[in-house]
């Protein structure tokens, strides 16, 4: 008598599986998250997020000399900004682009030429927020710190953004995935637009 509620309910979990199963929790929110005196506070997971890119010894002076010192800069955003991006070739609201800098090191293990990535020798975040004039500010973090303040807008690295980023404020010219999609797009800057000009004409 009891056989046939059995197989009925062996066919019900075959045929539904997923009936009775807990739903997925939704996804866990990269927002940035500030103190109740405006500091950002400091994505501690952002490793897990987007990989955009790595550069090697970059600067933007001309005259800057690294010597025997190298660094990495690793660059990393947000998922639900990356999804948007893809979309759109721009960054929305409550987007926050993560700059890992890492020193660099020949010496080690078999290593014989180049160099490879070592400590983590400061973060610097870069936040897409409509509290913030001009809608975006960055924050630097340094050793254990976890909370940081705005850097005041009298930075440089506000007016060279402004000058040169190919889109919205951020270096997307040198994000080689997403670079192609904000030229499809049509979001680059004019700024970037007569850089791309100069260079052609040179």
């Amino acid at each position: 008598m009891l056989l046939i509620p059995k197989i009925l309910l062996l066919l019900a979990i075959v045929l539904f599986p997923w009936a009775g199963a807990p739903q997925n929790a939704p996804a866990q929110s990269s927002a940035p998250v500030y103190t109740t005196d405006g500091q950002l506070r400091l994505p501690e997971d952002y490793r897990n997020w987007i990989y955009l890119t790595s550069g090697f010894d970059m600067s933007y002076s001309a005259n800057e000399r690294t010597g025997e010192h190298h660094q990495f800069d690793n660059v990393f955003v947000n998922p639900e900004s990356y999804k948007a991006f893809l979309a759109t070739g721009t960054w929305p609201d409550k987007t926050m682009l993560v700059l890992e800098v890492r020193e660099g090191q020949s010496k080690g293990s078999i290593n014989q030429k180049g160099n490879f990535q070592t400590g983590v020798a400061g973060v610097e975040v870069h936040v897409k927020d409509a509290r913030f004039p001009g809608n975006w500010a960055f924050f630097g973090f340094d050793g254990a710190v976890k909370a940081s303040k705005m850097i005041p807008t009298s930075a440089s690295c506000y007016s060279c953004h402004e000058a040169h980023a190919a889109v919205d404020t951020t270096f997307v010219q040198f994000y080689p995935t997403l670079l192609p999609i904000a030229k499809s797009k049509g979001t680059f800057s004019a700024a970037y637009q007569k850089e791309i000009a100069a260079d052609a004409a040179k």
